[in-house]
């Protein structure tokens, strides 16, 4: 049987990551937990200690102990795509995330549903459709641990994707090595992409889904995927908690004086 002041420390950090303390929220005096009979001084002391220990709270003379706000997930570029991730591996982008900020993660912490639906009017943009063509929507809501991060839905034409995994809505990535290599499978490597960021307030929808305080902004991400033919394969819109990431870009400075004479 765990010690008392394990069980109290076990039971503050689910509060804490189920967000009944927000970041920066001060956590009760101990005088208070042990008025509330959560047991002696040295037993709430021990646990606020453990809490420190694990990096959820933070305790400083005259502000108490405060919840420590997690350290945004890196979101990386270009390395998340790596061929070598998802065709020879089996590192989904959102994992290859993970595992560079040194965060543990679960498969099962991408949900989905996939529907085929009317192209909405930037998806039909995106791929010239007329109004009303239909669309598969592969809409995943991914969570670290309880807490959302941001959602991520994948359009793709039906011609693509019938028959594939990508309308398979079992929960989870689509298989080993996830969207991409089911893509890869079916005929369609991908060769390069476009992703365009937008910074705007969230909507009701929003914060509620994704768990988002007051006034937190949202990142939307539009990202278009193609062959080396050009042709596109998907088109996703995600939409991504602003204070829970730092986004990551690492490339080549292109030089196209060099490209151009080169052409000549």
């Amino acid at each position: 049987m765990a010690p008392k002041w394990r069980e109290l420390a076990d039971r503050l950090a689910a509060q804490i990551r189920r967000g009944d303390y927000a970041p920066g929220e001060r956590l009760p005096h101990i005088r208070d937990l042990v008025e509330a009979g959560e047991g002696s001084k040295s037993t709430v002391h021990a646990a606020y200690k453990a809490l420190e220990a694990e990096g959820l709270v933070m305790s400083s003379r005259g502000h108490g102990t405060v919840v420590r706000p997690p350290a945004p997930l890196k979101r990386l570029g270009i390395e998340r795509y790596d061929k070598a991730k998802w065709r020879d591996g089996d590192e989904v982008a959102f994992v290859a995330d993970r595992l560079a900020s040194g965060r543990t993660y679960r498969r099962n912490e991408q949900t989905q549903t996939v529907d085929r639906i009317p192209a909405p009017p930037a998806v039909a943009d995106a791929y010239g459709l007329p109004e009303g063509a239909e669309v598969y929507a592969r809409a995943r809501l991914v969570k670290e641990s309880d807490q959302p991060t941001h959602t991520l839905t994948s359009y793709y034409l039906p011609q693509i994707v019938e028959g594939t995994r990508l309308i398979d809505p079992t929960p989870g990535p689509a298989g080993r090595g996830g969207g991409f290599r089911v893509l890869y499978d079916a005929g369609y490597e991908i060769d390069h992409m476009t992703e365009d960021l937008f910074a705007r307030p969230a909507t009701a929808d929003e914060a509620a889904l994704l768990q988002l305080p007051t006034g937190e902004w949202v990142v939307e991400l539009h990202r278009r995927t193609y062959t080396a033919d050009d042709t596109m394969v998907e088109f996703a819109i995600g939409v991504h908690a602003a204070s829970r990431f730092a986004w990551k870009y690492s490339f080549k400075v292109p030089d196209s004086a060099i490209d151009q004479r080169g052409q000549q």
